[in-house]
């Protein structure tokens, strides 16, 4: 029998793990069916034009999202040799080491995750009707998303808030907002989760005063503190003080929670803007669990024992639109969190050696154009997540790409999550794609290549050298250039916008005036003649020394220094959160990125 085209030959071994030969199987395969089916109809990546996308010998090349190779196909032997034998060691089962499959042993069958929708708009009280609606309308939690301003410390009338008070988030100034944003609405019964960065205490700060008023033990309140500062100097900039007294601020509420908040987690070590930023799905995945790595050390130096606050640790990830890539991620993270948690830190409890983590649909991702197609997009990317294992998502909504969702775009978002619950069977099965060969190989290439990652930010001497050197920015900055480029040589097609675009009408979305800011101000100007000044101005002066002296551990309790019960004191007093800030910059000064 004459030998087949090489292509074909060639094209099997591009499918390859490195190092392997292909079986002889593979071999006839190549030769009887896959020769004659390229030489009938030659392959091109997806939506390309003819000659894009090839390789040198013009084969054409198939990249995930994040461009990475994708094979044509895999088979038992791209896996190690002793998985057949030994897959308890990569795999085990669901509620067992290394928890690839789920961290618990009936998946969604005995609890499905939190649908969380990611809300904050104007003031508190207008935000406080969104968060009726939607919990009412079936979500399980609450996401705040907060302002501009507040963001970044500053209050509402401060001259550097102009033009962006309540635009993308809630605006909140001082304790009665908090309380304002969650009136009517038990906190012992609903768990909230507040995306806040560098001001992370003091807004945590409010929302435990507020659970006070409202009479709740904080051993009842659980929900989630973003506070992962380490990715605001990575992607997001938003940062108000230098990286070492700023993970001093994490790691004094991740002692006080441990003491006080057994319930609430301190914080949720973020990737989703890192993926936000450019980043590929690897990197997202390395960096945000070396963050992980940087935040424990920094806490045992403190002298946490590692089963105090590990547990209440928690992750944040993005679903983007690269389906199998997503799912591996997710999958991947479990694995190499458990590795962490044990092989480097010595872990003893289960549950420290668990990732546990919130999912939220690429923002990203999103077009302005024909913003409707971004509907199927949502769903996709909220199916990996499900697949993936989730323990909680927020679904985007389809007009975000323009503007803060309307009522009927965060509605089609939250239906979307519950038409995966309840209709589409996928919460059934636990890890229903375990044992595929293609992302049980994916998985693995995301291990590997994470902990190629934390080799060299091990030699940088960790995450907050590595930042101040610059490297996960300048890693990130080409990853995002790379995807640029693709999308502008039409290598990769976004459906509207470099392919099928068509004229369409200005869409209708929500406007925020600057009537928010006019009577945030005069609520301030209120708010600063009513109460004590002296109250405040001796709460603020405890807060600066504090801060200004060095924590020391005491066994059992939060170290006299830790900022978060001055901080809770100064927000009884009725500071404001551009007070606070103010405060703690006076100690810690502030910092530019080089």
């Amino acid at each position: 029998m004459p030998r087949p085209p090489t292509d074909a030959r060639d094209a099997l071994h591009s499918d390859l793990t490195a190092g392997r030969r292909p079986s002889a199987a593979e071999l006839r395969w190549a030769d009887e069916t896959l020769a004659p089916a390229l030489a009938k109809s030659p392959e091109q990546s997806i939506g390309a034009p003819t000659g894009v996308n090839r390789d040198e010998a013009g084969n054409a090349r198939f990249t995930t999202v994040s461009g990475a190779p994708v094979p044509r196909l895999c088979t038992e032997a791209d896996l190690p040799e002793d998985w057949a034998i030994s897959h308890a060691a990569h795999l085990g089962l669901p509620g067992q080491p290394p928890y690839t499959r789920g961290i618990h042993p009936t998946g969604y069958r005995g609890r499905l995750w939190t649908m969380r929708q990611f809300s904050g708009f104007a003031s508190p009280e207008e935000t406080n009707l969104r968060y009726k609606y939607l919990l009412q309308g079936g979500a399980h939690g609450l996401s705040v998303a907060f302002d501009l301003p507040t963001l970044m410390g500053c209050d509402s009338d401060d001259p550097h808030s102009e033009g962006e008070v309540g635009k993308c988030g809630v605006a909140i100034d001082f304790i009665d907002d908090m309380e304002a944003l969650f009136a009517g609405i038990a906190l012992d019964r609903t768990t909230v989760s507040m995306t806040i960065n560098s001001p992370a205490s003091v807004l945590w700060a409010m929302y435990l005063v507020v659970a006070e008023r409202q009479g709740v033990d904080w051993k009842h309140l659980s929900g989630t503190l973003q506070n992962d500062i380490l990715k605001e100097y990575i992607a997001q900039k938003e940062y108000l003080y230098p990286p070492a007294p700023s993970m001093r601020l994490v790691v004094d509420t991740l002692e006080f929670g441990a003491r006080l908040t057994p319930k609430f987690n301190p914080i949720s070590i973020s990737g989703y803007h890192i993926r936000e930023a450019g980043s590929t799905a690897l990197q997202e995945l390395a960096f945000t669990l070396y963050d992980g790595v940087e935040y424990v050390e920094w806490a045992l130096r403190r002298g946490l024992a590692i089963d105090d606050f590990a547990p209440r640790l928690s992750f944040f990830f993005n679903a983007h639109n690269e389906f199998f890539e997503e799912i591996a991620k997710y999958r991947a993270a479990r694995k190499i969190w458990y590795r962490l948690m044990t092989e480097r830190f010595g872990a003893k409890h289960p549950r420290s050696q668990w990732m546990r983590f919130h999912t939220q649909t690429a923002g990203v991702s999103l077009t302005a154009q024909q913003p409707l197609n971004n509907i199927a997009r949502v769903a996709l990317q909220a199916l990996a997540a499900v697949l993936g294992g989730t323990q909680s998502l927020h679904t985007d909504a389809f007009d975000e790409a323009l503007a803060l969702p309307n009522e009927d775009a965060a509605r089609i978002a939250l239906r979307t999550q519950q038409l995966l619950a309840y209709e589409s069977g996928v919460a059934d099965v636990i890890d229903p794609l375990g044992g595929s060969w293609f992302v049980e190989k994916s998985t693995l290439d995301m291990e590997q290549g994470a902990f190629r990652y934390f080799e060299k930010l091990d030699a940088l001497g960790g995450m907050v050298r590595a930042i101040e050197a610059g490297y996960p920015q300048k890693e990130i900055a080409e990853a995002s250039y790379v995807w640029q480029r693709a999308v502008e040589a039409e290598e990769k097609i976004i459906v509207g916008v470099n392919r099928y675009a068509i004229e369409e009408p200005a869409p209708q979305t929500l406007y925020i005036d600057e009537s928010v800011r006019e009577a945030r101000a005069r609520k301030l100007k209120k708010l600063r003649a009513e109460r004590s000044g002296e109250a405040v101005q001796r709460a603020l002066d405890d807060l600066r020394r504090a801060a200004s002296a060095q924590p020391r551990p005491q066994p059992g309790q939060v170290a006299s220094a830790n900022t978060m019960p001055f901080i809770l004191e100064c927000v009884r007093a009725c500071a404001t959160l551009g007070e606070i800030c103010a405060a703690l910059r006076d100690v810690f000064g502030g910092w530019e990125e080089a």
